[in-house]
C-alpha cells in the first residue's frame, strides 16, 4: 500500500489553493463543500471564484506566494503550470511539515485527492497512488451506478440511533453483529423503496429484539490465490471475531479479512480434537465468537480436529473450499 489512505476534517480549517484556472476552481470547489477556509493566491481570479470571492466565500491574495503563508495553512494545493514553482513550493511545504498536492505531479505531492463517490455521509475514495487517475475515475464511474442514495440515508439512520446502538449493545463484537444482521435484513430494501419510516421501525425493533450471542468456527479452504476466494469466504473473513490461520497462507489472502480482527498463526496440522489450539477455537466460538480459521489445501487434519471439538459443545464447522483448494477428506 504506497499511500496512507485517510479522510481529513477541514471544516473551519485554512487551506491555501496557489493557482486560479478551471482545475484550481475544482479544488476551491470540493474544499469548500468539505467546510474549509480557502485562501487563493492568484493575479486574477476567473469568473467563478470571483463570484465565491464576492459572496465572502474565500480569500484571495493576489500578491507573489511568499513561503511564510504556509504556516498559517493545513493543507496547501498548487495548481499552476509551472513546474519550477510547483517544485519550489513542494520544497517549502515539507521544510513546514505541511501536506501539499502538486496537481498533476505525484512525485512532488505529499497527499493526493481521490476520485469520490458522494452519498453523503458515506464516501467512497478511490486512488490509483497517481499511476493512472483515469482509471480510478472510470471505477468512480461504475461504482456511481451500483451505490444509490439509499446508502447515505442508511447511514444517516445509523448516525441518528448511533447513541442508543450503542448502549444497547456495549461490547464491539456484539454491535457489529448487529450492524451485520442490519445490513443483511430489510431496511436496506425499504429505503431503496422509499420507505424511510419503515426502515427506521424495523430498525427500531431489531434494537430492542432479544440479543443472541451465538458464536460460531468456519474453516476456509484456500491454496494462494486471493481471486479464488468466494464471496461466502469474503464475507465471513470480513465478519471474524479472531483469525487462525496456516504460517504458510498467502499474505495477500490474510490482508482481505477484517483488518481489526486478530490473527494467529498455526502450524500443521492439529494434532487431535481434544488438542490445545482446537479446544482454543471451540471455547472462544462459546464465548459468541465468531472463529474462522484459514487453511491450505490439505484440510483433512484440520476439518476432523474441529468438528469433532465442536461436537463437544453441540456446535457445528461450516467449511468452505474455494476454487482452486482441492479437500482430502
Amino acid at each position: 500500500m504506497p499511500l496512507y489512505p485517510l479522510f481529513a476534517d477541514l471544516r473551519g480549517r485554512e487551506v491555501l489553493v496557489v493557482g486560479a484556472g478551471e482545475v484550481a476552481t475544482r479544488k476551491v470547489e470540493a474544499l469548500l463543500h468539505a467546510g474549509a477556509r480557502v485562501c487563493v493566491c492568484a493575479p486574477e481570479l476567473g469568473a467563478t471564484l470571483a463570484r465565491w470571492h464576492a459572496a465572502a466565500r474565500l480569500e484571495h491574495r493576489p500578491q507573489a506566494f511568499d513561503p511564510d503563508w504556509l504556516d498559517a495553512f493545513w493543507l496547501v494545493v498548487a495548481a499552476t503550470d509551472d513546474g519550477v514553482f510547483n517544485a519550489r513550493l513542494a520544497a517549502e511545504a515539507g521544510q513546514r511539515k505541511r501536506l501539499a498536492n502538486i496537481v498533476d505531479d505525484a512525485a512532488l505531492s505529499t497527499f493526493q485527492v481521490p476520485a469520490i463517490v458522494d452519498r453523503a455521509p458515506l464516501l467512497v475514495a478511490i486512488s490509483s497512488s497517481g499511476a493512472a487517475p483515469m482509471l480510478a475515475r472510470r471505477l468512480r464511474a461504475q461504482l456511481e451506478t451500483q451505490l444509490d442514495a439509499s446508502w447515505g440515508r442508511l447511514a444517516n439512520l445509523f448516525a441518528r440511533h448511533r447513541d442508543a446502538i450503542r448502549q444497547r449493545f456495549p461490547e464491539l463484537a456484539q454491535r457489529r453483529r448487529w450492524y451485520d444482521a442490519i445490513i443483511d435484513g430489510p431496511v436496506p430494501a425499504l429505503l431503496r423503496a422509499d420507505q424511510d419510516d419503515a426502515a427506521e421501525r424495523a430498525l427500531l425493533a431489531a434494537l430492542d429484539a432479544p440479543v443472541t450471542g451465538a458464536g460460531g468456527v468456519a474453516l476456509i479452504v484456500a491454496d494462494g490465490d486471493p481471486e479464488q476466494l468466494t464471496l461466502r469466504a469474503l464475507r465471513v473473513m470480513n465478519q471474524a471475531d479472531v483469525l487462525f490461520h496456516h504460517d504458510g497462507i498467502d499474505p495477500g489472502l490474510l490482508a482481505l479479512a477484517r483488518r481489526d480482527a486478530p490473527r494467529e498463526p498455526f502450524v500443521k496440522p492439529f494434532l487431535k480434537p481434544d488438542g490445545f489450539l482446537v479446544e482454543r477455537v471451540v471455547t472462544m466460538a462459546g464465548q459468541g465468537k465468531r472463529v474462522v480459521v484459514l487453511d491450505t489445501a490439505d484440510t483433512d487434519a484440520s476439518s476432523r480436529a474441529l468438528s469433532a471439538g465442536l461436537e463437544k459443545h453441540g456446535g457445528a464447522l461450516e467449511l468452505i473450499t474455494c476454487a482452486g483448494a482441492a479437500r482430502f477428506l
